[in-house]
């Protein structure tokens, strides 16, 4: 027996010990959809997919930049994790939550959960992170060792930021990371103006590949190359919509049937207890719109639980848009991430990973306790699950 354990331990230290050996970088381009390297040009997108493994991934709901980013970062749900929408009003704090906000943008009390810098940290494995979603909390104690303020203006250039990462990975071996996270927002951001079936996302998407496949080329030019584990993601698509497209709450709703209404996709509903019904059944009469008391929402979207979320939750149907005014664009995402126009795309290459091998769509909050893997560190608790994701590895 004692020889028994003896071996498993001299095992389990041999793993941990070769994890240590072994870098990650992970790359997010935001709103890359999963087909776009079969409808544009994305020649880095290609090369990883025959060097290694290429799947497209499905996010999380709502599936939107802020929620899926932290999930991704956690392994967690939105419901989980806190961050259950780009704007949301917290009942225990008082306080609403929005993107971009000075105040509450970075408040690490809305963020819950442990972030994977954090989880390798705590065991040891200096992280750095270039301005991904929740590394720039108002708190010295949830940062990586190497991170960036996405408030501080202006942003370093995307060259910029792979000159970055490619110069942690050249640090002394004490002061080197073996884990980096990159954020791109293209071709997320021009997607929202243009469309993504437009000329200028054609382009993005170029602009975006480029950056990533630089930063590819500059990491299979270290001495430690070989020991290198590359995963790009994204995380979510992009739809068509337009202004046409939208529906006024206001149009039906009366402003003393409800205390906050914080327009989204999903729209958030805090009703006034006396008019929960009048404004859950007007609504289900409105075309184009589902709705859902908060206790109805489907156990697939794993959403619903959270205080931070109404009591009625309106998902505008694909497409459409449940908003006061129109937001001037021609793409949106944040619906249904089950629908084929929200999966992200999904690519790896590295020692961890199987060559030209195309993989079985996996949920994002599996991403959490893959990188855990392959650094070789415990993970905290969450909802992603190595097993569904398991088959990409070597």
């Amino acid at each position: 027996m004692r020889r028994s354990i003896t071996l498993l331990i001299i095992c389990l230290l041999f793993i941990f010990v070769k994890a240590q050996e072994t870098y990650t970088i992970i790359v997010s381009c935001d709103g890359f959809r999963w087909d776009f390297p079969i409808i544009y040009d994305a020649p880095t997108m290609d090369k990883l997919a025959r060097e290694g493994v290429q799947s497209d991934m499905q996010p999380c709901y709502p599936a939107s930049t802020f929620p899926n980013h932290y999930a991704m970062a956690t392994g967690l749900y939105p419901d989980h994790h806190g961050i259950v929408n780009n704007q949301f009003w917290d009942p225990d704090l008082q306080l609403t939550y929005a993107t971009g906000n000075p105040v509450t943008g970075n408040d690490p009390r809305f963020f819950l959960g442990e972030p994977i810098w954090q989880t390798a940290e705590r065991q040891g494995v200096k992280t750095a992170t270039i301005y991904w979603v929740g590394s720039d909390l108002k708190d010295e104690n949830r940062h990586a060792t190497y991170w960036y303020d996405y408030a501080k203006k202006p942003l370093i250039s995307y060259d910029e930021r792979v000159q970055k990462a490619l110069e942690y990975l050249q640090l002394p071996e004490k002061e080197r990371p073996h884990f980096i996270m990159v954020y791109f927002d293209e071709p997320d951001y021009t997607e929202h103006t243009y469309g993504p079936n437009s000329d200028e996302t054609r382009k993005a998407v170029k602009k975006a590949d480029t950056a990533v496949g630089k930063l590819y080329e500059g990491l299979m030019k270290l001495p430690i190359a070989d020991k290198i584990n590359f995963i790009v993601v994204s995380d979510h698509g992009m739809v068509s919509e337009h202004p046409s497209r939208v529906i006024n709450p206001h149009d039906y709703l009366k402003k003393e049937w409800y205390d906050k209404i914080y327009i989204g996709i999903p729209t958030s509903i805090f009703t006034k207890p006396a008019y929960s019904e009048v404004v859950y059944n007007t609504l289900k009469e409105v075309p184009h719109l589902t709705v859902w008391k908060k206790d109805e929402i489907p156990a697939y979207l794993h959403y619903g639980t959270s205080k931070r979320l109404g009591d009625i939750i309106v998902a505008p149907e694909i497409g459409w848009e449940f908003r006061d005014t129109p937001r001037g664009g021609f793409g949106a995402h944040g619906y249904d991430p089950t629908d084929p126009y929200m999966q992200a795309i999904f690519r790896a290459t590295g020692p961890a990973f199987k060559q030209g091998y195309i993989a079985r769509q996996f949920e994002n909050v599996d991403i959490y306790p893959l990188i855990c893997h392959l650094l070789g560190i415990q993970p905290a608790e969450c909802d992603g699950k190595l097993e569904r994701i398991q088959h990409i590895l070597k």
